[in-house]
């Protein structure tokens, strides 16, 4: 039984559970419906009709501590950061384009991808933190099974965009301790324009309410690291393209007062923001002066960097 101490996905795979699931999903990459892209794809055969260009494999990015993360996440010895190539969001403005666009990685097979997290709880890392997961759930299921039977007992971090499919995130019931997703627009019109995704924010808030029904508030450990629960971030866009009031209210009426949030102010033109007019400036402090105080006015107070 899971002692209370350990991941959550202990006890699925000292049942079996988490090995039937990974098995499962790999699967169903046959006609990928893991997204709410819905394309189809076999993406065991042809994964170039996949929105998201990955197949079997996963493609990693990079692998290793990383101290830039929230407080919660990154503790005093770091997060054990995966990045994986790859969205399935298509973002104007991404500072992350060569790979998330490019899929600028390597593909690694399941038991390459269990090594690379045992490396990472070797260095000392707080927890795994799979970053840019939706479209690779499979692939980190499969390695999951894997590296636990190898030791591993880090917290689990799904580090996504949150454009998540509530069925997909289903499956991840007891296996994922944190979630970190954005919350990026509040309004089908930016979201339609900036990421080619007009039902973000349905299926944003969707599955953000998935998420804290598995695991509540954020729950941060005496170390300073958190342990359990969901941390939401909300980047601040000009001219208020996020609709940051109107998420900030959904956060405390609808998923709880006590969220942790992380309203960040690093937005900057990059990728082909240059195309479209109302993101092609920087933030000023004024947008963010104001879309912090939009946050308090709706009664958050657990904020982070």
């Amino acid at each position: 039984m899971n002692s209370g101490n350990d991941p959550v996905y202990l006890g699925l795979w000292q049942s079996g559970e988490l090995e039937r699931w990974a098995r499962q999903l790999t699967d169903e990459l046959r006609s990928c419906r893991l997204c709410p892209r819905d394309c189809g794809a076999d993406r065991k055969e042809d994964p170039r009709r996949a929105f998201c260009g990955v197949g079997l494999n996963a493609l990693v990015s990079s692998a290793n501590p990383h101290f830039g993360e929230e407080p919660p996440i990154t503790g005093r010895r770091g997060s054990g950061t995966i990045f994986f190539a790859g969205c399935n969001m298509r973002c104007w403005f991404c500072q992350n384009a060569d790979i998330s666009h490019g899929r600028l990685g390597r593909p690694i097979p399941a038991d390459k991808l269990a090594t690379l997290m045992l490396y990472l709880q070797d260095l000392g890392c707080h927890n795994i933190n799979v970053v840019t997961p939706s479209h690779v759930v499979p692939q980190i299921l499969s390695a999951l099974v894997m590296a636990v039977e190898n030791g591993l007992r880090l917290p689990l971090v799904y580090n996504t965009g949150g454009y998540d499919s509530v069925e997909t995130l289903r499956m991840l019931d007891s296996i994922v301790d944190i979630y970190m997703p954005d919350l990026k627009y509040a309004e089908p019109g930016p979201a339609r324009r900036l990421s080619g995704a007009p039902d973000y924010p349905q299926v944003a808030r969707a599955a953000l309410r998935e998420m804290h029904r598995q695991v509540g508030d954020l729950v941060v450990g005496p170390d300073g690291a958190a342990t359990r629960g969901l941390l939401v971030r909300h980047l601040v866009l000009p001219h208020d393209m996020a609709g940051t009031e109107a998420s900030m209210r959904f956060l405390a009426r609808e998923i709880s007062p006590d969220t942790c949030v992380n309203i960040m102010a690093q937005y900057r033109p990059s990728y082909m923001a240059y195309k479209r007019p109302e993101v092609n400036c920087p933030l000023t402090r004024a947008d963010y002066e104001t879309a912090l105080e939009a946050a308090r006015s709706q009664g958050l107070y657990r904020f982070t960097l």
